[in-house]
């Protein structure tokens, strides 16, 4: 069971999560009326927070407030695209995940279903009337992730040292790479790898993976992709007072139609758009030219994943698994179909990296997801070691895969 709880005072935002299907959204101005909510004691009950983003510092205080006060809640930020600086700050305060201002119902709908979905499967009726149960690392999984590691980082340490040494003398910049990754359960945690590319890397991938990405389809098909919409008072015959209702859901003779402030949509034109979207998650750069020259040579050698070995030490990760996704690729496989991937362990290796190395680095995005979902769901330790061993003879790449 998950309450849903609104913290703002945008009208427009309110006004949309008031049409939410079969969902009673209980408004909050102040962070201490949400905490208030979110701190009853209703059994089996836990709660998600859409937050409207308004000025950071003040942002920060009431989510770092509501973390304190309330240990079952799942914070999600309403929000027009963040900084890399302020997506940073919004990450370590306690955010588990954004929508866009100006989601429509279906989307806030799709959000809480997706959401309420997953932490009642995580949710243990055995356990405490009030916690959520995360994803738990079999022991024999996390015995062979702790020998494995310590014995690989003391033999690879002169490694680690050379490799330190060479990123220094080349660029300006730190040794290490940080960033938040999306892990099992949708946990987020900071991924460790030694820096392969100059340092306004960040800040130049949204413009390359416009035009370098190998997982997204072509132009062509992106822009026939895209929803027709009509001017409402010209082609749709319904007066300017339904003109004036922001994305509310009409049902014609043979169509669910999406209306916003402006425009109307049907709804398998939104959902075609929307899979498309999915589709192309990931983001995968050929011949990259943010690398650096010592960053081509350690991501031949697969060198710049070693760092990876701490995450694993500490538990955020297990040497086989799915690989941890950035958290602007990880939002877009929130629907229910892909849930499974979330199901399993962080990864050094998985499945999906040895099948594409097999294949000359040629995979689809969604041939990828599919092999994440395939091991989440069948996982085990003769699978692992198969995994491992694959790794290990594929591990001098002959192409920057």
């Amino acid at each position: 069971m998950i309450g849903v709880v609104y913290l703002g005072d945008n009208q427009k935002t309110q006004e949309r999560l008031k049409y939410i299907p079969g969902q009673l959204v209980r408004m909050a101005k102040t962070y201490n009326e949400a905490a208030q909510i979110c701190a009853q004691h209703v059994a089996n009950e836990h709660y998600l927070v859409f937050f409207e983003r308004s000025v950071r510092e003040e942002d920060i205080t009431a989510i770092t407030y509501l973390r304190k006060k309330c240990h079952n809640v799942y914070i999600v930020l309403i929000t027009a695209p963040l900084q890399p600086e302020d997506r940073d700050e919004y990450i370590k305060c306690g955010i588990n995940d954004t929508i866009k201002q100006g989601a429509t119902v279906t989307e806030f709908n799709k959000k809480i279903q997706f959401i309420s979905e997953r932490e009642d499967a995580l949710y243990d009726s055995k356990a405490a009337k009030h916690s959520i149960l995360k994803f738990t690392i079999p022991l024999w999984k996390r015995l062979f992730d702790i020998v494995f590691s310590i014995l690989a980082i003391v033999v690879l340490s002169p490694v680690f040292i050379l490799t330190a040494i060479a990123i220094r003398l080349e660029s300006k910049g730190p040794i290490l790479f940080r960033s938040k990754r999306v892990g099992a359960n949708y946990t987020i945690f900071e991924f460790l790898k030694f820096r392969s590319m100059y340092v306004d890397a960040e800040q130049r991938l949204m413009e390359l993976s416009k035009h370098h990405n190998q997982y997204a389809g072509n132009q062509k098909s992106q822009e026939s992709a895209q929803p027709i919409t009509m001017p409402l008072n010209e082609q749709t015959g319904m007066d300017m007072a339904v003109a004036g209702m922001s994305d509310d859901i009409l049902m014609g003779d043979e169509e669910v139609m999406l209306v916003g402030d402006d425009f109307v949509v049907s709804e398998s034109d939104f959902n075609k758009k929307k899979e498309e979207d999915i589709n192309n998650a990931f983001i995968k750069i050929e011949n990259d030219p943010r690398v650096t020259k010592v960053g081509r040579f350690i991501r031949k050698y697969s060198i710049d994943e070693l760092p990876q070995l701490f995450n694993i030490l500490k538990g955020d990760m297990s040497i086989v698994g799915n690989r941890p996704l950035p958290l602007y690729e990880a939002e877009k496989l929130t629907a229910d179909n892909n849930i499974d991937r979330f199901m399993a362990p962080a990864g050094l290796t998985g499945l999906w990296q040895v099948e594409e190395r097999g294949r000359g680095g040629t995979m689809s995005a969604e041939e990828r997801k599919q092999l994440d979902i395939q091991y989440g769901q069948t996982y085990n330790f003769w699978l692992d070691i198969k995994i491992i061993f694959r790794t290990l003879k594929a591990f001098i790449q002959k192409e920057n895969v």
